[in-house]
């Protein structure tokens, strides 16, 4: 059975309510019809059919405090209630005590000690090796956990050469931002049979896609809902090209905040745990309610 993560930074199940909530005014015809012609809000779990599962999941963990993105993936990659044993939520990046969480034992190494096939499928520019080898960039949870447990992060010239995806599914951003004018460009259809492509070739497949939390932070209504709009094909692309027969797609956050662009802050909201795929690998889930549970999961799934 293969497993494909796909994390979506701060995006939590809100109200149905389109003046605060993109995930209501925003076009998603694909996700849609996935859950019942229902949005992914809060009203629309539990959800249930022969394809998909979605289950409402609790980030906060009896933790006093909003929900933060340092804690809250390491959560989601040991099952360890982190902030619990350290009294406090952290992020965006982790301090030394929730760092300590991903030195071993995280879902990535669990895969590779079973021998089997674990990727981060981001691509990372030449700026952000540079920023993390001089001390002035910190690595977030995910490559962290990653990169201890000895996986190799992907570069611009896996990018180049097809092995991997940029943060933004496209890579426009490539050429927008990091400069990189001849970076190539996919739609996001094309984007999303890609991610397929290359989640197939391994057990365990991760894709981090942070640009959600960011537009929730800057209460930017537009940016997000031409984030989900763009994710809604890629969507489509990627159930285009996945062989549901043999593989798992999962997604689920950290956090909420963008679904509620009325504050710039995190919220306290249960966040998503969509399950594309066999109902018996579905059923594995159960009736997953709190953070902690999802990684228990996945190492079941994948027999780690």
């Amino acid at each position: 059975m293969k497993l494909l993560f796909l994390f979506l930074d701060g995006i939590g199940l809100g109200a149905n309510d389109p003046q605060i909530n993109p995930f209501v005014r925003a076009r998603t015809p694909h996700l849609d019809s996935l859950l019942g012609n229902q949005k992914l809000i809060q009203s629309s779990a539990p959800f249930q059919s022969e394809e998909v599962t979605l289950l409402a999941v609790d980030p906060n963990l009896g933790v006093k405090g909003l929900p933060q993105s340092a804690t809250g993936q390491a959560v989601l990659l040991t099952g360890i209630n982190v902030p619990k044993e350290l009294g406090y939520h952290y992020g965006p990046k982790p301090n030394p005590e929730t760092a300590q969480y991903l030195e071993a034992d995280t879902l990535f190494h669990k895969v590779f000690q079973a021998h089997k096939k674990a990727a981060l499928l981001n691509a990372y520019p030449p700026g952000y090796f540079d920023g993390i080898e001089s001390g002035k960039r910190l690595y977030s949870s995910i490559p962290l956990a990653f990169t201890n447990a000895g996986g190799a992060l992907f570069t611009h010239e896996d990018y180049y050469a097809g092995r991997a995806l940029s943060a933004d599914f496209t890579g426009q951003g490539w050429r927008t931002f990091l400069n990189f004018p001849d970076a190539p460009v996919y739609d996001p259809y094309s984007a999303g049979v890609k991610l397929a492509e290359l989640a197939m070739d391994y057990d365990f497949a991760f894709f981090e896609y942070w640009a959600s939390d960011y537009a929730g932070h800057k209460q930017d209504m537009e940016a997000a809902v031409n984030q989900l709009e763009n994710f809604d094909e890629m969507l489509a692309g990627l159930r285009s090209a996945w062989r549901g027969t043999e593989g798992l797609i999962l997604l689920t956050s950290d956090h909420g905040n963008m679904e509620d662009l009325s504050t710039r802050k995190h919220t306290s909201a249960s966040v998503p745990l969509l399950l594309i795929g066999e109902k018996t690998a579905r059923e594995k889930f159960g009736q997953v309610s709190q953070l902690t549970e999802i990684a228990p999961r996945i190492a079941d799934l994948l027999e780690v």
